[in-house]
């Protein structure tokens, strides 16, 4: 009985923790939405906005790794290794924020959603030139539905502004070279980091990133005398909600794996496009969108269970390879690696 609540005690936090993240990255969407759009804060500065986030987070690392010491910083961190791989990956970060953010001054936050779907097809892609995935029929046939998903789901757009998804599809091309980014990262480097870790390294180099553009793009708009008004508190939340939600990642990802995310994230998107429907005056569901965003999402839940599998197999390899190859040498060690698998 002890085992039983005690196991029962681990499930709930572990739902608690994947509530956290939908509750989070959901409020996250809607809340830069109402801050990019809304008449009443009126601050229509994407770049601006993300780059807010990224200052905010570089110091709030900072101060919790340097200062209060709270959290450590993992150890193998090259200036060599921050160049080729770092910096890339706070590039592509920044590209990222400040293109998705960018649509929602466009298009609906639902119709967003509904591009964002298109993911795995850059990611496969991607990831295919650079030789980090195989071509198959199977993955082909599962790519093809999650295109064709997107593609009927903005046939049924009522009203499609092609700025706001260009904008949205350079966003997810963004986040698509961030991943296959971060897996050579990982795969090459042989380094994994934390989700403090990572924002450690990596936000100060988003916001290098986004300084830039901003000087160029939204710094004279902002000192042209055109009104706009963003309130102190507001940003701090705002700032606060976007680290909340990289801690909560790192919570759900400590607990569970990063695939749990990804399917999370399936649950996420419907819950941001069924609720912005409700919130925003812009977003009119039709029969067609919510049909084509049901084969969309249909092909990215059979994409990450392709992913489950692949995932599944390769651990399960790699701990048979090193238990025959410590089988003879030391049998503590081969205990150990039974005990793992």
């Amino acid at each position: 009985m002890a085992k039983r609540m005690e196991r029962l005690k681990e499930g709930g936090v572990t739902y608690a923790y994947l509530l956290l993240y939908i509750a989070l990255s959901s409020g996250q969407i809607f809340f830069n939405k109402w801050v990019l759009s809304s008449k009443q804060i009126n601050f229509p500065y994407p770049v601006g906005l993300t780059l807010l986030h990224m200052l905010f987070s570089s110091v709030l690392c900072f101060i919790l790794t340097r200062v209060l010491k709270i959290i450590k910083i993992e150890e193998g961190m090259t200036s060599e290794i921050y160049t080729t791989s770092v910096i890339p990956i706070g590039a592509m970060f920044a590209m990222t924020l400040w293109l998705g953010n960018s649509a929602y001054l466009y298009i609906s936050v639902a119709f967003a959603q509904m591009l964002k779907a298109i993911m795995p097809v850059a990611v496969f892609l991607l990831g295919a030139a650079a030789g980090l995935e195989a071509m198959n029929c199977r993955m082909l046939a599962i790519m093809s539905v999650i295109s064709i998903g997107v593609i009927v789901a903005s046939y049924g757009e009522v009203s499609v502004d092609w700025i706001g998804v260009v904008y949205q599809m350079g966003g997810v091309i963004g986040e698509a070279l961030r991943l296959i980014f971060m897996e050579l990262f990982v795969k090459k480097k042989g380094i994994r980091l934390n989700s403090i870790s990572m924002m450690y390294y990596v936000s100060p180099c988003s916001a290098l990133s986004l300084f830039i553009p901003w000087v160029f793009l939204e710094k004279p708009k902002m000192d042209s005398g055109v009104t706009w008004n963003f309130p102190p508190l507001i940003l701090v939340l705002n700032c606060l909600c976007t680290f909340a939600l990289n801690l909560s990642v790192f919570l759900v990802i400590s607990r569970t794996s990063a695939l749990t995310i990804r399917v999370t994230g399936v649950v996420r998107d419907w819950v941001v496009v069924l609720l912005s429907a409700v919130l925003f005056a812009d977003t009119k569901l039709t029969p067609i969108n919510i049909l084509g965003y049901a084969i969309a999402i249909a092909g990215v839940v059979a994409y990450n269970n392709h992913k489950l599998k692949k995932e599944a197999s390769g651990t399960n390899s790699d701990v048979n390879d090193n238990a025959n190859n410590q089988e003879d040498d030391d049998p503590d060690s081969r205990i150990a690696m039974i005990t793992q698998k």
